[in-house]
């Protein structure tokens, strides 16, 4: 793949995603995330009707966009994997953008991370073949009720059938339609059990919602995320790509290597100055007065969260 079809792919995944936040799957308030009613209601609702994109990358692998985080599918006579499931209430839609990729069967899913825009559609996906897998954190999340404070929302437990049944506790490897597939859990980032899956033959790596391409990203201190641990697994996806790694975000449009340095610089920066000004004795509202994330709000502000939203995630955490 050239640089001209990875700035292609990359463009149109943009337009969508953006198609998808003004269509309201994402768009909100700006810091609403502990308001009433909880953004999950919105996001789910319009996930209803929500257009689902598919772009070929490399080899027999595919993403899909439209039905929360980014769903990678590796497809060939062995049947489909897919990385992530989106939102049930997408299963339509999703399945047909699988089935106009090829008739093989789901046979395995992924769940980065617990999620409920990147699991709820594990109960139809099970149903419809796939055996899920997951590190052993995500399938306690999904089994027990779950309260994400900064949502302003519980979840209930999943049914036995929804739940992930090959589980692993720092990697998995499987070979899947002539790809070798290397699962492997970060440190607490975004969560307590993120992972990431690499097909090094195609050179393609899933980094899930460790990485937001274009986006400020959400970090779910209710199940263990990290500013720092998000700042870390940024340096470890900038270790294992190469210039011609495709890198999925978990949302945002497809990336590349020099994304990933950007994100991290931008997670590093404004950590390092909303410390500074934390030690100083400043609250969150001084601190917010401040205005640290200014260099990056144009860039990483427009859409899920803003500049003031993600100065009081840093906060929080630091």
């Amino acid at each position: 793949m050239n640089n001209q079809e990875k700035n292609d792919i990359s463009r149109r995944s943009f337009i969508s995603s953006a198609g998808l936040l003004v269509a309201g799957v994402y768009l909100m308030p700006k810091t609403v995330f502990a308001q009433t009613p909880s953004p999950v209601v919105t996001i789910i609702n319009a996930a209803k009707t929500a257009t689902v994109n598919v772009t070929k990358l490399r080899g027999n692998i595919n993403v899909l966009d439209g039905s929360g985080g980014n769903i990678a599918v590796l497809q060939g006579p062995d049947g489909k994997l897919l990385v992530d499931g989106g939102i049930g209430v997408s299963k339509q839609n999703v399945l047909a953008a699988l089935n106009s990729i090829s008739n093989d069967p789901i046979k395995y899913l992924v769940n980065s991370h617990w999620h409920f825009d990147h699991t709820f559609g594990n109960q139809w996906l099970h149903e419809a073949g796939a055996t899920i897998i997951a590190q052993e954190k995500t399938r306690k999340h999904l089994a027990e009720k779950t309260r994400v404070v900064d949502w302003n929302y519980t979840f209930d437990p999943f049914t036995a059938d929804a739940l992930p049944t090959v589980l692993f506790k720092t990697e998995h490897t499987l070979h899947f339609n002539g790809e070798k597939v290397l699962i492997k859990k970060y440190p607490n980032s975004h969560t307590d059990s993120d992972s990431s899956v690499f097909f090094p033959n195609a050179n393609i790596l899933h980094v899930a919602d460790t990485f937001w391409n274009g986006y400020y990203p959400f970090i779910d201190y209710s199940t263990g995320g990290s500013i720092d641990g998000m700042i870390a697994a940024a340096e470890i996806n900038i270790n294992k790509a190469t210039k011609e790694t495709i890198i999925i975000p978990g949302h945002g449009p497809i990336g590349n290597k020099q994304h990933l340095i950007e994100f991290h610089a931008m997670l590093a920066t404004i950590r390092d100055k909303v410390a500074v000004l934390k030690k100083q004795g400043k609250s969150i509202n001084e601190v917010i007065a401040e205005k640290p994330t200014a260099a990056y709000d144009a860039k990483y502000g427009g859409f899920v969260i803003d500049g003031t939203f993600f100065t009081r995630l840093v906060y929080k955490g630091l």
